[in-house]
Parts: C-alpha cells; structure tokens; sequence
C-alpha cells in the first residue's frame, strides 16, 4: 500500500528521474537511507517500471509528431500491434478502447516523411484498414 511519502517520492521522480534522493529526503524530512528503501520497494513492487528521458523531437529532426489511430481488422490486431513495434518512427504504442484500435505516436522529419509512413508502411500492413493522423501543434503538459 502506498503510502503519501511514496506518492511524493514518485511525484519527484516523475517530474525529474535524476533528483538526487538527498534532495528527496530533505524534501520529505527523512534519511537518504529511507528514501533508497522506498525507491528500491517501487521498483520491486512494479510501481517504477523503469527510469527515462523526454526527448524533443525537433531537435533530433523530427518537426512532425502525429498522433495516429490503426484500425484493423478484428483478426490482425494482435498481428498489426507486433509489426508496428518493429517500427523505429513509432515511439509509442497502444491498444485502445476508444475511436481506435491501436493509437501510436509517429515521428516524422516532415510532411512527405509522415505521408510515406501512413500510406506505405502502416497503410500496407496486412489487416489495416484505416489510418487516421492528427498532428500536434504544441506541447502543452
């Protein structure tokens, strides 16, 4: 059970993997000790999955990032899911309840890039039957 130490502890690191767990301990008026205990407990309770980086795209050359829905047919969701991930322009990956079947995050050099990946990656993937892009414009939270 968690504990509200714990959820400032994932409040922290979530906001900043790499805060020094002395400033989290000054912070929550305990140990460094307790807070290496607690730390390692998440982490062996599945809480902390892992510890990661944001990265800007554009930076990288990425000036498009879309948000795209995967429709398929209901036989090759599975399927298309497995192939998507082999995709290094596909950053992040779900399977959803809601207007789509699969929603990624695609990150694209520029329009003729994201057009190429939507009609002749994704859109030649054996089941898909639609692909549906909305492209960020800006970055709010």
């Amino acid at each position: 059970m968690l504990d509200e130490r714990d959820r400032m502890i994932i409040d922290m690191l979530t906001k900043d993997a790499r805060t020094p767990f002395t400033e989290i301990a000054k912070k929550l008026g305990i140990s460094e000790t307790a807070v290496r205990k607690r730390v390692r407990a998440l982490e062996e309770e599945g809480v902390i999955e892992q510890y990661t980086i944001k990265v800007n795209p554009a930076k990288l050359g990425y000036t498009l990032v879309s948000l795209t829905g995967v429709d398929t047919l209901p036989e090759r969701i599975f399927i298309v899911a497995e192939e998507l991930k082999k995709f290094d322009f596909v950053k992040e990956l779900y399977l959803t309840s809601g207007d789509h079947m699969i929603m990624t995050e695609i990150w694209a050099k520029d329009g003729q890039d994201l057009s190429d990946i939507l009609s002749k990656k994704i859109g030649k993937l054996e089941g898909v039957t639609k692909v549906c892009p909305a492209i960020i414009l800006e970055r709010l939270k």
